[in-house]
């Protein structure tokens, strides 16, 4: 039977082991510590939302050990896996490590890093941030980075692209922190392994006009020809007022945002996560920028277009698959403020129940307050709107963050993700929630692991743990769903 203050959607789950290494299952490996460092930039079990900051050797402990080990190969592929799967936060932590690999004294894992340049290097702006990465890395040594090693990998990251693929990315993303395609072409000392390769070696560094006088009168290959033909819709592009002969080419050749004028960018974004889409609208909604004095009056067709999108979005959202519960502290009152957002913490808190009731097939979304737990209707085909008046409506009271931990556990619920989302700028337990999460784990044979959401929080984790299954974040964004799936998956 199920229990007043909580929905439920149920469904089973596929539940699989953890897989990141350690001899105990919880215990934080050196493993589960990288795995943290490349998605979020830092080992510890805490991510703090809308952080930017600069990944440094300090803040890489771990993985400078695992080199020193001799366990580069291991690294590298790590950095593949966190790459290619779209799992990190950010990939800023993943061209670190990458440079931090290719310049290391084992020449193992030097070459691994230099032969996974390309796989984890997959557009030019992932190039130019592992370049920038590798300069940062040997200032205030004598030697440069321009070595015989980094010349032909770059070399090759140019050489081994499909023609096509290659004039596409060089169009899109044509310099960024401080590099240009020109820069790299030169201290690499590229020789192009065929002509489609050198027309777009001409074109970066010549222009095209230089590349019109050169190929007009030739009698070019074919895949030359396909190039040629590109590259000049590009211009075409960037030059033409009609916005139906725009439309069209885009259309016709796929071209993306990058290779278009501002003018125009006004087609519709695509796979964008309701997330997005909320802290947009709360911010339009709130009629005035951040910075600035910039003022606006909102349209209310534009809000009304925004809110369908966010609801259409969720279809974008790809479930995980297993057995969520979410419960929301209602102790404090849900007005504060999501910081570096215009989302109040009962919207944040509503959205994010939402995302997983309407996403994964087995949810329970449960309300705590007062010692207890208190009555909460919402479900999967609820609005925003009556989501957050579900939570809004609730007496607030003392509270203890772990009630929904305990509730499982004496009603026989399997939980494989505990989502704990709360106002209070400290969290209280009436017991330890390590203690708790681990009498659940032997009570239901669940691998199960803890995810505390302070909204307002600034900083500060659950407690020092070496449990893997725990993990603490700070304010909200995409990138604590982000976080979330990761946990959930047994990849961090």
């Amino acid at each position: 039977m199920k229990p007043s203050g909580s929905t439920m959607i149920s469904s089973s789950s596929n539940h699989t082991l953890n897989s990141t290494g350690g001899g105990c299952p919880w215990e934080v490996s050196d493993k589960a510590r990288l795995c943290r460092f490349l998605c979020y930039g830092s080992e510890g079990d805490l991510y703090t939302a809308r952080e930017e900051g600069h990944v440094t050797m300090e803040s890489a402990g771990t993985l400078l050990s695992m080199l020193q080990e001799g366990r580069g190969a291991e690294v590298v592929e790590e950095i593949k896996r966190f790459t290619q799967d779209g799992r990190a936060v950010g990939l800023g932590p993943s061209f670190f490590a990458l440079a931090l690999c290719s310049q290391h004294s084992e020449l193992k894992t030097r070459q691994a890093a230099f032969k996974a340049l390309k796989e984890v290097c997959r557009d030019p702006a992932h190039l130019f941030s592992f370049i920038q990465n590798k300069k940062e890395l040997k200032e205030g040594m004598k030697c440069g980075i321009w070595g015989r090693a980094l010349r032909k990998a770059v070399s090759d990251w140019y050489n081994e692209q499909d023609a096509m693929n290659l004039a596409a990315a060089v169009t899109k993303c044509k310099q960024r922190e401080g590099w240009s395609h020109q820069d790299l072409l030169r201290l690499s000392h590229t020789k192009p392994a065929n002509e489609a390769i050198a027309l777009i070696c001409k074109y970066v560094t010549k222009g095209w006009k230089e590349v019109q006088l050169a190929y007009s009168d030739k009698e070019n290959s074919e895949e030359v020809v396909k190039v040629l033909s590109y590259l000049e819709v590009v211009e075409k592009v960037k030059h033409s007022c009609d916005e139906t002969e725009v439309v069209n080419l885009i259309e016709e050749h796929k071209l993306e945002r990058e290779q278009l004028l501002t003018d125009h960018l006004k087609s519709k974004p695509a796979k964008i996560h309701p997330f997005n889409i909320l802290l947009s609208s709360e911010n339009y909604k709130r009629g005035q920028g951040y910075q600035g004095k910039t003022k606006w009056e909102p349209d209310r067709s534009i809000l009304k277009a925004m809110d369908s999108a966010f609801y259409k979005s969720f279809t974008n959202v790809e479930p995980v698959g297993k057995r969520f519960l979410v419960a929301v502290d209602v102790s404090t009152s849900l007005s504060s403020i999501v910081p570096g957002t215009s989302v109040s913490t009962a919207v944040a808190a509503a959205a994010i129940t939402m995302v997983f009731a309407k996403t994964e097939a087995d949810t329970h979304v449960l309300a705590y307050s007062e010692g207890a737990l208190v009555p909460c209707s919402i479900s999967a085909d609820m609005t925003l709107a009556q989501a957050t008046f579900e939570l809004v409506k609730i007496p607030g009271g003392s509270t203890d963050c772990t009630l929904p931990i305990t509730w499982a556990t004496e009603n026989g619920k399997a939980v494989d993700v505990f989502i704990i989302l709360t106002n209070n700028p400290l969290w209280t337990f009436t017991a330890s929630p390590v203690r708790s999460l681990k009498k659940h784990r032997q009570k239901s044979g669940a691998n199960s692991k803890l995810v505390m959401c302070g909204l307002t929080s600034i900083g500060h984790a659950i407690a020092d743990t070496e449990d893997r299954g725990l993990v603490s974040i700070c304010g909200f964004d995409l990138g604590a769903l982000s976080v979330i799936r990761n946990i959930a998956q047994d990849l961090i």
